[in-house]
């Protein structure tokens, strides 16, 4: 099976986590201790250069102190 990749969905993302991140004056090195996960990968998810896990998308919002479904209102 293929896997299927939406570009434009996976940036979208990327956006809304940075918009989140800086409206919450996290710096990308202070989400990333927070929720535990590398640096560089807050990095990658905000260029839009991952397809992240439900999982980390989890450990993100809750660092952030906002529910997932929060990282997905996008147009």
């Amino acid at each position: 099976m293929q896997k299927i990749k939406n570009q434009s969905f996976i940036k979208s993302f990327g956006d809304k986590l940075r918009e989140t991140r800086k409206l919450k004056n996290f710096s990308q090195e202070q989400l990333a201790f927070e929720a535990d996960i590398p640096i560089s990968q807050v990095g990658r998810i905000e260029r839009g250069e991952v397809n992240t896990t439900i999982s980390t998308v989890s450990v993100l919002a809750k660092a952030l102190k906002v529910s997932p479904k929060t990282l997905f209102d996008f147009p």
